[in-house]
């Protein structure tokens, strides 16, 4: 199972900064020491290209961001100061979910231990999102001709707006959100599929939404690719969360995401998004306990069966 990262290009943050950028470099530590994994599964990813990335954005946006030519507002709607490791380190996070799903449409499964950057709009960012990984790599894919279908199945705390904005015109690649109604951002988009869950949800009401939610995407769509954003912010300690879910919670979660792609033999490229527990190491579990899960769930042999059975 290849893993994708690009914690060493660091986004320089202010002293007291509210975001966890440790949390990747924590994570890729805590993967590479767990026995799983050996130095040949974690791979650098190519930064994604300009065109690439204008599949998803606007050129005049884009071209703001690499001039560093975003105003103060702008800058402040992202969350992060401008700066050229800022825009690297954005273009390489995209890169890693292009690809982890290349990746895994060969090979069944694979993950880039950061991405989800689901607050990105065709025009702006927002939310700590630069670039919208998820919707860059699903047209990527299918610009490619590797997939007619793709389905995003977002399961940080908060919607996946930008993604549902950017393909709200594209019938063949499906967005589904399960997130906190009361939370970020406060104006929502429309995704193809939407389940808003009220403060405090707790684990089998999450569950049972999920559920239901998975069966009517697996109804409404045949995806050849499914992108997992796998966020840790559902955890009832997570001070950016308002839903109650435990460790255990969010590893059934897991792997009941990633069981309906293998029942069905989809493969699957999944992202961490969001996660800011108040332990920090809160967050790291849960994100190895995703890549831990879809790592027994798809092993070598389980991956190669995936594609011949698609095939």
């Amino acid at each position: 199972m290849k893993l994708f990262y690009a914690d060493h290009f660091v986004l320089p943050l202010p002293e007291g900064h509210r975001f966890p950028m440790e949390k990747y470099a924590r994570l890729r530590a805590t993967l590479a020491s767990s026995g799983r994994f050996g130095p040949g599964d974690f791979h650098v990813p190519a930064a994604a290209s300009d065109d690439e990335l204008l599949r998803a954005h606007d050129a005049d946006y884009l071209r703001r961001v690499v001039a560093g030519a975003l105003d103060a507002a702008a800058q402040r709607r992202i969350g992060f100061p401008w700066s050229a490791a800022m825009v690297e380190r954005s273009r390489r996070s995209a890169g890693a979910t292009l690809a982890a799903c290349r990746a895994a449409l060969v090979e069944g499964c694979a993950a880039n231990l950061a991405g989800g950057t689901h607050h990105a709009h065709r025009d702006f960012g927002s939310g700590f999102c630069v670039f919208n990984d998820a919707a860059v790599a699903a047209l990527a894919m299918r610009a490619e001709g590797r997939v007619q279908q793709v389905a995003i199945i977002d399961c940080d705390v908060h919607q996946g707006d930008g993604t549902a904005a950017i393909l709200a015109n594209e019938p063949d690649l499906f967005t589904f959100s399960i997130h906190g109604a009361r939370n970020f951002p406060f104006r929502k988009a429309r995704s193809d599929l939407d389940i808003e869950l009220p403060d405090g949800t707790p684990d089998e009401a999450y569950l049972e939404a999920l559920a239901g939610g998975l069966d009517i995407v697996f109804v409404r769509v045949a995806p050849d690719l499914v992108i997992y954003l796998a966020g840790a912010d559902p955890y009832r300690d997570d001070r950016l969360g308002r839903l109650a879910l435990s460790i255990e919670g969010l590893a059934r979660r897991d792997r009941m995401v990633l069981d309906q792609c293998r029942v069905r033999a989809i493969p699957v490229a999944i992202a961490m998004a969001g996660g800011y527990a108040r332990d920090i190491g809160d967050t790291v579990a849960i994100h190895a306990a995703t890549i831990l899960a879809a790592a027994d769930l798809c092993d070598g042999a389980a991956c190669s069966a995936t594609v011949r059975n698609r095939a």
